[in-house]
């Protein structure tokens, strides 16, 4: 079993507390507001949401989760998040089930058995990753059956991000699966550059233009998962993009405004 690292930090480690502060990032100002009815008409392919404390970035990520929600539950949710901490591997899978204070939260090994043959299974490798662990509470408070495929990049390469998001969806064939990419925007710049810089990149994310989003990249813009938001381009294509809600640390704190993180929330079908 993986076990938690930042539960206690980024979000609460007591299940009341965790499931008060889920829907608390749903109904604060800067959230979508309740989760509605769903529709099950399933047409959402793919997702960026941010991967924060919820404090900061929760009210943002929640736009995402409450438009899978009212889209209909897929089988599973491949999720893939940049890594933080220097693993010594370009991309690892994990094939422990994710423990958050909601209980367990099963793997897929269908798909990682596919993976598998390409993508290294270490669970070692994602014993303090956060950028995948932030989401598995969301996901379980919206799907409490979900299956979750954690897959961490080391080497955001456009190569790299372009071969993962093939295996991906070759892996995924046949199956009901939305794939998340997991990241921030802009890193500790000021809210007016962070806001010119994050949309700019946006709109190639929407567009679902990965060269552009290299592009971007390359110009300076403080991204740490633009990697695996390509790889998500690369495996659900051809899509639409929407973004969904765009904030920043100081719109969730009122502190730093000259040295904010940016958030989004978009969705593809």
């Amino acid at each position: 079993m993986r076990y938690p690292a930042v539960a206690g930090k980024f979000y609460p480690a007591d299940k009341s507390a965790l499931k008060e502060s889920i829907s608390g990032c749903f109904r604060h100002e800067l959230g979508p507001g309740e989760i509605g009815s769903s529709d099950d008409k399933r047409t959402i392919k793919g997702a960026l949401v941010p991967h924060a404390g919820y404090s900061c970035s929760g009210m943002n990520a929640a736009h995402a989760y409450r438009k899978i929600a009212e889209d209909g539950l897929p089988d599973a949710y491949v999720i893939i998040g940049p890594d933080h901490y220097g693993i010594p591997f370009d991309s690892a899978l994990c094939d422990e089930p994710y423990l958050t204070p909601f209980g367990e939260c099963d793997v897929d090994l269908r798909i990682i058995d596919k993976l598998s043959e390409d993508i290294p299974v270490v669970a070692e490798a994602h014993r303090f990753e956060h950028s995948i662990e932030v989401e598995v509470p969301f996901i379980q408070y919206i799907d409490p059956n979900a299956k979750i495929v954690p897959l961490i990049m080391s080497d955001q390469s456009i190569e790299s991000a372009k071969r993962i998001g093939r295996l991906v969806r070759e892996a995924c064939k046949g199956m009901d699966v939305i794939v998340i990419a997991s990241s921030d925007m802009s890193h500790y710049v000021p809210k007016p550059i962070a806001s010119v810089n994050d949309h700019a990149l946006i709109d190639r994310i929407c567009s679902m233009d990965i060269n552009g989003i290299y592009d971007v990249i390359r110009s300076g813009v403080t991204v740490c998962g633009y990697g695996p938001i390509s790889a998500m381009i690369e495996a659900i294509s051809p899509a639409n993009g929407k973004l969904l809600c765009y904030s920043d640390s100081y719109d969730a704190l009122n502190y730093q405004k000259e040295s904010v993180v940016g958030y989004a929330s978009a969705i593809f079908y």
